[in-house]
């Protein structure tokens, strides 16, 4: 353990001439390719592992030097199903496969938050769940890498930059499009001015694959859950398998739907391009259109108006449906005087306008990395510098990003239009905020004060 500490805490010299320190750089760990010394590893442990908690640990197990010593979950088959996965995997930097007799497991992730080896946590949980286990992390001695949307509710996105702040702890956040290249390339184009004026910005998150299924009965947990652990801070309910597993993104108790399941990944790049703050004003609407008999509570199909101060967003989803703008299932349309530069997972291009003296014209970029394993060797690399700064996307851009879709729901809510008071940090409606704005804990659960 004091080996592992004092690499920990000697790195950020060894770093100091690498290209570790370049979070874009084609192959930031070829230093380690060569030979793995016994203590040059960071310990992790991951909490939630059914979805993206699986890949994430899965992306962070191909860095050389990183060692899962722990796994947790509430649901014992997915853990029994993830330990058999692990046994396969080969670890990186060696020619054998993962130990994982050396692989704790948990049912509550407090036991876990108290195993001293660990260095660095995974949360990948149902969204309701974030705030708390990341709060608890940090204050356990433990750096994060916390899936999005980081919070559920505008008061733990703030609870939770501030607990970083305390703690002083890295916290990443997973929205991994910030660690891809041809997405940075995007933005660096856009600054050039070369689009002439921009507007107005198009985000549309068209999902065909997201079909919701007809109710079904409440009925006993499986065996193996342990339901009430699931449910944590959220409002006391019979178990629905609707609502469990991945389903939990359709139900406001857990999540927010397609608008910060997907929103905090293209509204990120949205407002990121635009170089954007806060809104002014939003408007929202929509309702069930095409699953008016499903299960879902929050809207199968939606759109939102976003006010910014020289351009106006807009926001855009349908569940059910793959054809949107520019015949994609998703993408962030900046629509310039002088063309409309789109950007999605699969690259880049500048349509010229039509209209103008100036025609600008980009064939089509390719990406050409795999972001999510960029995201975490970024995640690394800033451990190892000691720098928050160091990240691609710490706590604080990750709950800008999750504040802005939350008020996009809120307006959808409330049915009204929102007006946002940057200077207090709230909603001017008063009645709203406290209806909205702050997080709603249930079961005796409470958000630290920090």
């Amino acid at each position: 353990m004091n080996d592992r500490r004092s690499f920990l805490q000697t790195s950020a010299t060894i770093f100091a001439g690498s290209t570790l320190l370049s979070p874009f750089s084609k192959e930031p760990f070829s230093i380690f390719k060569n030979k793995i010394m016994p203590n040059d590893q960071l310990n992790i442990g991951a909490i939630g592992i059914n979805g993206m908690g699986w890949s994430n640990l899965s992306a962070a197990l191909k860095i050389p030097g990183i060692n899962v010593v722990a796994l947790c979950d509430v649901d014992k088959n997915v853990l029994d199903k993830r330990m058999a996965d692990l046994s396969k995997m080969p670890r990186a930097g060696t020619d054998g496969n993962i130990d994982i007799s050396k692989v704790k497991t948990y049912g509550d992730y407090r036991k876990l938050l108290g195993q001293k080896d660990i260095d660095a946590v995974i949360i990948g949980t149902p969204d309701h769940w974030h705030a708390l286990i990341m709060m608890h992390a940090v204050e356990a001695g433990k750096h994060v890498y916390v899936e999005k949307p980081v919070g559920n509710s505008i008061e733990e996105c703030r609870a939770m930059v501030a607990a970083q702040k305390r703690y002083n702890k890295i916290v990443q956040a997973g929205q991994w499009q910030r660690s891809g290249q041809h997405f940075r390339d995007a933005v660096d184009f856009i600054r050039t001015g070369q689009l002439g004026n921009i507007r107005t910005v198009k985000v549309w998150c068209y999902q065909g694959w997201c079909k919701p299924g007809e109710k079904i009965p409440d009925s006993a947990p499986p065996p193996g859950v342990d339901y009430e652990m699931w449910l944590g801070p959220a409002p006391k309910r019979k178990f629905n398998a609707n609502r469990f597993h991945f389903q939990f993104r359709w139900f406001w108790d857990y999540a927010g739907g397609l608008m910060t399941d997907w929103g905090v990944h293209l509204m990120d790049y949205a407002i990121f391009g635009m170089n954007a703050d806060v809104p002014k004003t939003v408007s929202a609407l929509g309702g069930y259109f095409a699953y008016p008999d499903g299960y879902q509570e929050t809207p199968d199909t939606m759109g939102a108006l976003y006010e910014f101060d020289k351009f106006n967003l807009i926001w855009d989803h349908a569940m059910g449906i793959d054809n949107g703008l520019f015949g994609k299932d998703h993408g962030i349309a900046f629509i310039g005087n002088n063309g409309t530069l789109e950007l999605d997972r699969s690259g880049w291009e500048v349509v010229p306008e039509k209209g103008s003296k100036e025609k600008v014209i980009v064939e089509r970029k390719k990406p050409t990395d795999n972001a999510l394993l960029k995201h975490w060797e970024n995640f690394v690399a800033a451990i190892k510098s000691g720098k928050q700064d160091d990240l691609n996307c710490p706590i604080s851009t990750g709950a800008h990003i999750a504040t802005v879709c939350q008020l996009g729901n809120i307006a959808y809510r409330c049915q009204e239009k929102i007006t946002w008071d940057k200077a207090k940090q709230q909603l001017t409606n008063e009645k709203l905020n406290q209806q909205y704005l702050y997080a709603q804990y249930h079961n005796g659960y409470k958000l630290q004060k920090v």
